[in-house]
């Protein structure tokens, strides 16, 4: 019984609701005194409760001879409840980017700070801070990035990205080559539209984790011996001298084939 008043809980219905709802499910249609003695709550409280009953889809209430009959609907009806659920879950995630990009612009205010991130989700918000780029994001990469999300992460990041028209350049190793025909062997993918990318031996410039520079943003990634971290630095006399580092290193990089988005 536990876990249905865990389950309905989260669907929004309060612990009578769900008692009453078993005891209708169990033992048939009831009257109000009846269901009292089935279900261990007073008569007086299902009575504040029958609007709530009959509007939770739950429980269909019925007139025989004078009197109210209560009964559980389907549990199928269920089902409704899931697909409101849904739906509000998903106006909630379309109103997060918006929430997030108010609140992001007021904190930083061009005001130097650093933000340390851990884990997948870590990873997945320094990407999605990634594509509120207003200026060309100049990458340095150790590995594709969708090893370390996920296909549906990547592929919403990708067309925010393209939907805001961001070019990217890259500046890539044989590792991050790699894991990039690892991942299509198996994948196909939304990919960017502004992507160029120049390859770089190790002899000429070893690269060891993911450098990301877009704005006043500079960002290091470290994606190896399954420790995820990352380091957002928010300074703009830093992210220009990364700029020029980059800019010195895509001069002796090689062209590559640029089908392939990061």
């Amino acid at each position: 019984m536990e876990f249905i008043h865990n389950y309905f809980s989260k669907l929004g219905y309060s612990s009578d609701v769900t008692t009453l709802y078993i005891a209708l499910h169990s033992k048939g249609p009831q009257t109000i005194s009846e269901l009292a003695r089935s279900s261990g709550i007073e008569r007086t409280r299902i009575y504040r409760l029958t609007d709530e009953l009959t509007s939770s889809g739950l429980v269909e209430m019925e007139l025989h001879y004078k009197r109210s009959i209560y009964k559980a609907a389907p549990i199928s009806n269920l089902h409704i409840q899931l697909t409101k659920k849904e739906h509000e879950l998903k106006e909630l995630k379309t109103g997060f980017d918006e929430i997030n990009d108010i609140f992001s612009s007021s904190a930083q205010d061009n005001n130097t700070h650093a933000q340390f991130y851990h884990g997948v989700e870590g990873t997945k918000q320094i990407f999605w801070n990634e594509s509120k780029a207003k200026s060309e994001v100049l990458v340095i990469l150790f590995e594709n990035m969708q090893s370390k999300t996920n296909s549906s992460f990547f592929e919403r990041w990708v067309r925010r990205c393209n939907e805001r028209g961001i070019h990217f350049r890259g500046i890539v190793n044989d590792s991050f080559i790699s894991t990039q025909k690892d991942w299509y062997a198996t994948h196909s993918n939304e990919q960017l539209e502004h992507w160029q990318a120049r390859h770089v031996s190790e002899e000429v410039f070893p690269i060891n984790h993911s450098m990301i520079t877009y704005d006043d943003v500079v960002v290091h990634q470290n994606w190896k011996d399954g420790d995820e971290f990352g380091l957002e630095i928010y300074n703009q006399d830093i992210a220009s001298t990364q700029r020029r580092y980059f800019e010195l290193l895509w001069n002796v990089a090689q062209p590559i084939d640029n089908t392939s988005s990061s």
